[in-house]
């Protein structure tokens, strides 16, 4: 492709190639620095899950109130990872951006620049750097990617807790007798426990659905993000 012929592709000197290289290190090093952060909140869902079990399993008669109070801090890891991976994804879908029409076109068929004025969206990404994905998106994605095992986790162990302890339950009316908290009757925390995984799954659910349209609208290698 010929730059006179195509005046959106532009041809790049080799100490400019040079820099774009070194950029290119940067924003990889700066995505594995936040995806390595991103793995930090994950870890610290699941071993607080795994002291919520230790406990509530470590005896027949053992409470099963930790396995819903560590709901409290799968959400707050869950919300500091949904904001971690704003951040990452910036860093990422530039240092993406870079493989899909910089290098992929130079191994492809040698032509460096082969998507018509890439630079120029990058270029505004450092000029006016932003989010790329709004904040219930990101916490969407998280959730997708791993919430939604260790909710899955944490649901399975309380109702077994409920089931197994202190005796094998007898009735679906004595399983609901088991979850009272005190005053708390046994229906109202099961009610409760449907609302917070409802919440969680609505968000996954819709956060895909919009992924999947705004990609379909957008088409391949039309933004950052």
């Amino acid at each position: 492709m010929d730059e006179e012929c195509d005046p959106g592709v532009r041809r790049f000197s080799a100490a400019e190639i040079g820099a774009l290289a070194h950029l290119y290190r940067g924003e990889v090093y700066r995505s594995t620095i936040w995806r390595t952060r991103l793995d930090t909140t994950t870890n610290w869902s699941v071993v607080t899950l795994g002291v919520a079990l230790s406990i509530s399993f470590a005896s027949p008669g053992a409470s099963a109130v930790p396995l819903l109070l560590v709901g409290i801090l799968i959400w707050l890891f869950a919300v500091l990872e949904a904001r971690r991976y704003r951040y990452f994804n910036v860093w990422r879908a530039r240092a993406r951006w870079m493989e899909t029409h910089f290098y992929a076109p130079m191994l492809e068929d040698g032509d460096l620049h082969a998507e018509r004025n890439w630079q120029k969206t990058l270029a505004q990404d450092y000029m006016r750097p932003d989010y790329h994905v709004s904040f219930v998106t990101a916490l969407g994605r998280r959730i997708r990617r791993n919430y939604l095992w260790i909710l899955t986790i944490q649901t399975l162990a309380y109702i077994g807790k409920l089931v197994v302890h202190p005796t094998a339950v007898g009735s679906f009316q004595e399983l609901i007798r088991r979850a009272d908290i005190g005053p708390v009757p046994g229906e109202a925390v099961m009610g409760m426990g449907v609302l917070y995984l409802g919440t969680w799954a609505t968000i996954a659910f819709l956060t895909q659905k919009r992924d999947a349209m705004k990609a379909a609208r957008r088409g391949p290698g039309r933004s950052l993000g």
